[in-house]
């Protein structure tokens, strides 16, 4: 049976040499955190990519996954257009849970993608470590519609560390419709934000997680031709905010 930790204080190590235990103030602000509404939080990283389009007459569907499917991503430093990596990613199965194999030509074979049903999140490598939700998450805005939002707050636990739950909290808001052009093509999409305050699996001494991500979801190849992710924190005892690397992933190609 799965266990809960004291939301603001697992896998506290009492033995020689580990940190000391986190403030009891600082650690309420956490649970201050988990009760905020979507709109005290800030907004999701944003940037302009593309020419703005009129709202569609009527939303376009999502292709639906079928075996074989593939995208490729190259993998670049926001800051810098460094390119880090190429990332592909293949639908291997198909029916309650969808699995989307990861391959990078940095690392090799990545943990898998698994939603279930189509568009909702069931295990996202994206983020590491990798979370696996309680119930699945939205992975793209359920109305993809120039405007919608909604707040979901769900529990994960760490892929292959079984024993105790933490809170996610995410806020996602579509913002427009935008014609933006990658090595892949030209393509209508649906900008979207997500903005995720979410406990660390470090809640020993890692306090004010948070990531920020802009994509760009086109409905005819069933996944997003942009994304662009970062995320920051801070150290107990330790002054200033720790960053997290700022990434963009752009298609290549699709099939």
């Amino acid at each position: 049976m799965k266990t809960e930790p004291p939301l603001l204080n697992a896998r506290q190590d009492t033995s020689p040499g580990s940190p000391a235990p986190a403030d009891p103030g600082k650690r309420a602000l956490l649970l201050m955190l988990a009760a905020l509404p979507a709109a005290c939080v800030n907004t999701p990283m944003n940037g302009s990519r593309g020419n703005l389009l009129p709202e569609p007459a009527t939303p376009p569907a999502i292709r639906p996954p079928q075996v074989g499917q593939e995208w490729v991503y190259v993998v670049r430093n926001v800051y810098n257009h460094e390119t880090v990596d190429t990332l592909t990613e293949k639908v291997l199965e198909v029916g309650e849970r969808i699995r989307i194999g990861r391959v990078s030509h940095r690392h090799g074979r990545l943990p898998d993608e698994i939603q279930g049903p189509w568009g909702q999140i069931r295990q996202d490598p994206h983020w590491s470590p990798t979370p696996v939700f309680t119930k699945p998450l939205p992975l793209w805005p359920p109305q993809l519609k120039a405007g919608w939002a909604g707040h979901f707050r769900e529990q994960y636990e760490v892929l292959d560390h079984d024993g105790f739950n933490y809170f996610w909290l995410l806020n996602m808001k579509a913002e427009d419709w935008e014609e933006i052009d990658t090595p892949a093509g030209k393509f209508h999409a649906l900008k979207f934000g997500n903005l995720i305050n979410y406990q660390s699996d470090e809640v020993v001494f890692r306090l004010d997680s948070s990531r920020k991500e802009t994509l760009w979801l086109v409905p005819e190849i069933g996944r997003w031709a942009l994304r662009r992710s970062s995320g920051s924190y801070f150290i107990e005892d330790r002054g200033g905010e720790m960053q997290e690397d700022s990434l963009e992933w752009e298609l290549l190609s699709w099939k």
